[in-house]
């Protein structure tokens, strides 16, 4: 089989010359991840619906340069029967050429997820949006729909959620006007959402999870049937904690939200919350990562080099999830890979997550 080499700065592309590739039998966490082309996985800040028997994978489409931390393509989608092995499924929602279009090329558009309702049968992705221009001041949540899980998907609109609405575990202190209170002065116009996920609970009611106000306190909000929109109902948790980038899961029916510092790209240590209800309280249980990444010499301190974007229930497993990392290379964002790893859970029902150099599913069942 011939080969094509492409340097792109920090790691190597391999292209195959012909469409046959061979196929992967593992995760390697930090390496560069080719598709069903050989070329790269293009998915950051990525999540993954499964459905129907596949899983498929949806993240920001990153190109070349700094001018890559901006939208400038869309949000590309993946295929996959194994997870190891994606088939490139091509741009699900594309930014727009129309100056007037909140996803006009050189937004921002971050973090998409896809989630299916399956009374309207429609696919709808959320993801966090920045305005052109406007740096990181817009703050809006955005939506997209489609009849077709791959796409393409149609932008609806975008805007601040829970304008005029008050938590359901509202404190006295919340309404006390303050130079760092930015929950009462978002109040009318809306609370901010940033980094964000999905989670759809085993009910049928979808979540809409964000870091919020500043992003000192992540925002929980039930989403309405349609999954369109924000039905008003909405918590505020780890409050004052300055977390984002979150990701949660549910098992034997506790709620366990995985989030990170805020420190721009530069990586940090993570975290994790557990609760009874998905709208909590939430009880910080510490960094769950264990381990050393040789690739970066990244330890726990630094979550490996990566940042939290997903935790993806393995189908057909019990208590099988795993980690979904980014390891983000903001000078030139095309660059950057995904670490992927599976969470133990201990017999006191705590979260860990060690850093692997090659691992495959056979690990759910030794747990």
């Amino acid at each position: 089989m011939g080969k094509i080499v492409i340097s792109l700065m920090s790691f190597s592309v391999t292209l195959c010359s012909n469409a046959g590739y061979a196929q992967r039998t593992a995760f390697e966490p930090s390496h560069p991840w080719p598709d069903n082309n050989g070329v790269h996985i293009n998915a950051h800040g990525g999540g993954v619906l499964s459905h129907e028997g596949a899983y498929y994978w949806f993240g920001e489409h990153k190109i070349q340069g700094r001018r890559g931390n901006t939208a400038q393509v869309g949000v590309h989608c993946y295929r996959s029967k194994d997870l190891y092995n994606w088939q490139d499924e091509g741009v699900a929602l594309r930014v727009s050429d129309d100056p007037d279009s909140e996803i006009v090329r050189g937004c921002i558009i971050e973090r998409p997820k896809v989630i299916y309702n399956p009374k309207t049968k429609k696919f709808v992705m959320w993801f966090h949006l920045e305005l052109k221009g406007q740096g990181y001041t817009a703050a809006r949540t955005a939506v997209a729909v489609s009849d077709n899980v791959v796409g393409p998907y149609t932008f609806l609109r975008s805007f601040r959620p829970n304008a005029g609405r008050l938590p359901i575990n509202l404190r006295d202190e919340d309404l006390v006007p303050g130079p760092n209170n930015y929950f009462l002065r978002d109040m009318e116009t809306g609370q901010m959402a940033r980094d964000m996920t999905l989670f759809v609970d085993e009910n049928g009611k979808a979540y809409h999870i964000a870091a919020s106000e500043e992003n000192y306190t992540l925002h929980i909000s039930l989403l309405t049937d349609d999954f369109l929109d924000f039905s008003g109902l909405f918590s505020r948790v780890l409050i004052g904690k300055h977390r984002e980038a979150p990701a949660i899961c549910k098992r034997q029916g506790r709620y366990y939200l995985l989030t990170s510092g805020c420190t721009g790209w530069a990586p940090n240590a993570a975290s994790y919350a557990a609760a009874d209800s998905i709208f909590g309280p939430y009880e910080t249980q510490g960094n769950p990562c264990q381990g050393f990444n040789p690739e970066n010499n990244s330890g726990p301190d630094l979550t490996f080099g990566g940042q939290s974007t997903f935790i993806l229930p393995v189908q057909g497993k019990t208590d099988a999830f795993i980690a979904m990392f980014d390891l983000w290379q903001p000078r030139n964002p095309i660059d950057g890979t995904y670490i992927w790893l599976p969470i133990e859970w201990g017999k006191d029902n705590r979260m860990t997550i060690r850093y692997r150099e090659k691992w495959d599913l056979s690990v759910f069942e030794r747990q």
